[in-house]
């Protein structure tokens, strides 16, 4: 079936770095875009960033443009965020998602039909 699999958070100084894993399985990632959210205590799921794996397409909020960077090990079925320059604003859950493409829309959540568990940041001094 398909999984999604988060890993790669933890507690991160201010101004620091993080990079995020996103295991697939259960589908050929080829195909498809791979998206990060996140989640702020009380805070609805916000978009962090879309990529998709057919044709390149790649999407940054404005929040994280010029410090997130999305990838694909090619070499497995794995996606990356770093995070570089992480601000305290910057804590929160984050979870990777599918979808067909990247939608013109990319934060809209129905355009999702899978999500992982979800990899807790937190950027504090």
């Amino acid at each position: 079936q398909v999984q999604l699999v988060e890993s790669g958070g933890g507690l991160v100084q201010p101004g620091g770095s993080r990079r995020l894993s996103c295991e697939t399985s259960g589908f050929t990632l080829d195909h498809y875009a791979i998206a990060w959210f996140r989640q702020a205590p009380g805070k609805g799921r916000e978009a962090v960033s879309c990529f998709s794996n057919h044709d390149g397409t790649t999407k940054y909020a404005d929040s994280v443009k010029g410090r997130f960077t999305i990838s694909r090990d090619g070499t497995k079925n794995t996606m990356y965020l770093q995070m570089n320059s992480l601000k305290s604003e910057d804590t929160g859950t984050y979870y990777c998602a599918r979808s067909l493409w990247c939608p013109n829309d990319f934060t809209s959540l129905s355009a999702y039909d899978h999500w992982g568990q979800g990899t807790q940041v937190t950027v504090s001094s």
